[in-house]
């Protein structure tokens, strides 16, 4: 059987739940969805894809 990845809500997402996005590091790729649509569609990217855009949207 195939564990489920551990699912990080953002940081960013809104307080009030409407906004909410979540984030699955797996070493195989980096899967994204809606927090609201759990069986819904999900991105798969590749990692190193995944650290230049955090690096990138990174605030001080």
């Amino acid at each position: 059987m195939i564990a489920e990845p551990s699912w990080v809500k953002s940081s960013y997402s809104g307080t009030d739940g409407d906004v909410c996005v979540e984030v699955a590091c797996l070493p195989q790729a980096v899967r994204i969805r809606d927090s609201k649509r759990k069986d819904g569609p999900q991105l798969a990217i590749a990692p190193h894809t995944w650290e230049a855009f955090v690096a990138h949207v990174q605030v001080d």
